[in-house]
């Protein structure tokens, strides 16, 4: 539950309203303040004594005999600005929720926890809000799944807008650790006409009316069959071939029928692909570095929206996060995995036979196991891996150069592998799949200068799953889309 915390404000003096009168009638003789700030901006200020515009959206409204207190929030920080008034401002629109424009001078603040106030002389409320109906009460507690109910809505609370401040910086330092360690960044499509993962969990792309406006016999819009894309892999290796870096950032979509908390039919992914690696633990190196930077990056720039997650939301989470960020990641094989599992004590709802998928208990098992530190997990079954996963060639135990990421309270946060570069091992695997004539570009791929290279994929709401300790994924993307549910 997220408390709403109410700052005790010391009553000012009626003299001050008076200065404040003052001003309000020499308000025409001064210059118009057309410049409004960011709140972020002015709680650092320094500039005592000057004009000050702000807008936002009030939080709370504590009306006195004399004296008017106002908390103003535009987004751009947690903290909100005290905005302080001559009763004689109030009126029965200013309310909880309602949006305003406020004008005054900034001036010192008696209140220990911010240095800074607003002394009104103008407030226009913009956008009026009733706060009967407003399913967000200043008194109440909300927990996650309330404001989940409204997501047209939500991120005007303090827990979610928070959320969003988090993913825009985390989004920021993912972007520039792939663009400062030189890699390009790829616009990989949305829509293909491949299925990069091979698990079917695809939605097909046609018009909407199902018909062709065309004259065309070919019943699909593109000529073949189009879908939302579960990877920007493929086209990833494409750009491998010319360029020895690469990523891509954007929205990947999986058609599971599945409304659990681990589940999402669209979300984000970061993907990276090297080429000229012939190495499971150069990848490894790019995904932990790139975790740690991130992380760092967003508990430096957004301190406080973290601390809300910490101390109301996950408690006792940042001692985790600290963990994570000091230890270095573990790596164990798969087969190390397996025997780990099966010499614990634990009964396990689901199989743990070599050639098993790990599921989710399992893989969550192997963090504690590992001391609530992230683990590596390589060498897969190699049947368990896609047709483009190398072949470690290591029979008996037929293994792929695969590699998943795992992370203390989600499981698998990152997939990866070096890629079958191999021309005839390709071909093999593709002709006994049948795969063979769709993938007859890819094939081609590897004979013209091809490169041993690999690639990943983080999930980026697990991501902040695991730094911020939310459990359910639906509270950690802006709009939630799962099953059943696609409300605007």
């Amino acid at each position: 539950m997220i408390p709403v915390t109410l700052l005790r404000i010391p009553a000012l003096s009626t003299s001050l309203f008076c200065r404040c009168g003052a001003s309000v009638f020499q308000l025409q003789c001064r210059r118009t303040i057309s410049k409004k700030a960011r709140i972020c901006d002015v709680l650092k200020s320094t500039h005592i004594g000057s004009d000050a515009r702000v807008q936002g959206w009030v939080r709370s409204v504590r009306p006195q005999k004399d004296n008017l207190f106002l908390h103003v929030n535009d987004g751009s920080s947690l903290q909100p600005l005290q905005v302080v008034a001559s009763s004689h401002l109030n009126t029965r629109d200013l309310t909880f929720g309602c949006a305003v424009d406020v004008t005054g001078t900034l001036e010192r603040s008696p209140n220990k926890k911010q240095n800074v106030e607003i002394h009104a002389q103008h407030i226009k409320v913009v956008g009026e809000c009733d706060p009967v109906d407003f399913p967000f009460k200043i008194k109440e507690r909300h927990s996650l799944e309330y404001i989940r109910q409204f997501p047209h809505l939500r991120c005007r609370t303090n827990a979610f807008s928070s959320l969003l401040r988090i993913r825009s910086e985390a989004t920021a330092a993912i972007q520039s650790f792939f663009r400062d360690n030189g890699y390009v960044h790829i616009h990989t499509p949305t829509i293909t006409s491949n299925d990069c993962e091979g698990a079917g969990e695809l939605f097909q792309v046609e018009p909407a009316g199902g018909k062709n406006v065309s004259d065309d016999p070919n019943p699909h819009f593109f000529s073949v069959p189009a879908y939302l894309t579960v990877s920007g892999q493929l086209q990833l290796e494409v750009m491998a071939g010319a360029f020895s870096a690469v990523y891509t950032f954007g929205p990947t979509f999986r058609a599971e029928n599945s409304q659990s908390s681990r589940h999402l039919a669209e979300f984000y992914m970061a993907e990276a692909e090297i080429a000229f690696t012939e190495s499971l633990e150069d990848l490894m190196k790019v995904m932990e570095n790139m975790f740690k930077a991130t992380t760092e990056h967003v508990l430096s720039r957004c301190a406080d929206d973290v601390e809300l997650f910490h101390k109301y939301i996950a408690p006792g989470h940042k001692d985790q996060v600290d963990l994570i960020m000091k230890r270095k990641f573990h790596v164990i094989s798969y087969t190390e995995a397996i025997d780990i599992l099966n010499n614990s004590t634990q009964n396990f709802t689901f199989s743990t036979e070599w050639g098993c998928d790990l599921q989710t208990e399992h893989e969550k098992f192997l963090v504690k196991h590992c001391g609530n530190v992230p683990v590596f997990v390589v060498d897969y079954p190699y049947d368990l891996k896609p047709f483009y996963a190398r072949d470690n060639q290591d029979e008996p135990r037929h293994t792929a150069a695969a590699v998943d990421l795992l992370v203390p309270g989600v499981g698998e946060l990152c997939g990866g592998s070096l890629r079958e570069e191999r021309l005839e091992l390709l071909k093999g695997r593709l002709a006994r799949t049948g795969l063979e004539e769709t993938y007859a570009w890819y094939l081609q791929l590897r004979e013209f200068g091809s490169t041993p290279h690999g690639g990943f994929g983080m999930g980026f709401e697990r991501y902040l799953q695991c730094i911020l300790g939310v459990h359910n994924i639906k509270d950690v993307i802006p709009f939630a889309r799962f099953s059943h549910s696609c409300p605007l």
